[in-house]
């Protein structure tokens, strides 16, 4: 029980006032943290953006963040199975869609936890203000495409906006990439498999710090269904720990769906 509470105390930052709020991990706040250097630029494909680089020599992580940094293949990955039955007799009963519920409650938890928002360019690591979902679209002849959806965090207008760019994903598949664009989490659905495991590809040379999760095939247990949940991380920008932390956020967010219609 400890362990528990330990975990879902995350530090979730201020932007307003620039100072580090322990709000019991908040998923509505956005990102900044006290040991970094501001920088306003313009992120392509996304507008101007506020991005602020970490001050690693100040960064309590900086022993692991070169360790793990020097290494081969630095990603990790975690697998786990989380409870959604709440949320799809939720869904069933809202007519709403399960792809994009589950997108938006994902990318909430994700974007209320400091170390997923972390990327390294060189041998600087950056923080971004928003992340958003990039996400595969399967087309017709059984191709799929890439799309990117910008975050927001009221439910409805995120649904929308993830409508209309699967819509549009669907209508026109492609898997060219915006290489210049960091500030987004990678997601895939493997609705076939009830996978335990799972490996995405990466690129390694020059680094590729974007996390990735991916979800497969719900399943029933003892009365409960039941959907596998995967996360891969650099572990040179967070541990075992903050991924632990998005699974807490994220099953609260699934066990409370009534956030979808706020």
């Amino acid at each position: 029980m400890a362990l528990k509470i330990f975990l879902r105390k995350i530090l979730v930052f201020n932007v307003s006032h620039n100072s580090i709020v322990d709000n019991g991990c908040n998923p509505n706040q956005s990102v900044i943290c006290d040991h970094e250097i501001p920088k306003k630029q313009t992120v392509a494909g996304a507008g101007e953006r506020e991005i602020k680089y970490l001050d690693i020599d100040k960064w309590p992580r900086r022993e692991h963040f070169h360790f793990f940094s020097s290494m081969d293949y630095p990603h990790f990955n975690l697998c786990a199975d989380v409870d959604i039955t709440r949320l799809h007799s939720f869904l069933k009963k809202h007519d709403l869609p399960f792809f994009s519920a589950v997108l938006y409650l994902s990318a909430r938890a994700a974007n209320a936890i400091e170390e997923f928002h972390y990327r390294i360019r060189g041998d600087r690591v950056v923080i971004h203000e928003r992340i958003d979902p990039a996400i595969t679209v399967l087309g017709k002849d059984d191709i799929f495409g890439y799309c990117t959806i910008e975050y927001r965090p009221e439910p409805r207008e995120f649904l929308a906006a993830a409508a209309a760019a699967i819509a549009e994903a669907k209508a026109n598949p492609t898997i060219a990439e915006d290489s210049s664009r960091d500030d987004v989490l990678y997601y895939t659905c493997i609705p076939w498999i009830s996978f335990t495991s799972l490996t995405h590809p990466i690129n390694l040379h020059p680094v590729d710090s974007i996390p990735r999760i991916a979800w497969g095939k719900y399943y029933s247990a003892g009365g409960r269904l039941l959907l596998p949940h995967s996360v891969q991380a650099h572990h040179g920008l967070m541990d075992g720990l903050h991924a632990g932390r998005y699974f807490i956020l994220f099953q609260e967010l699934l066990d409370q769906p009534e956030v979808l219609l706020e």
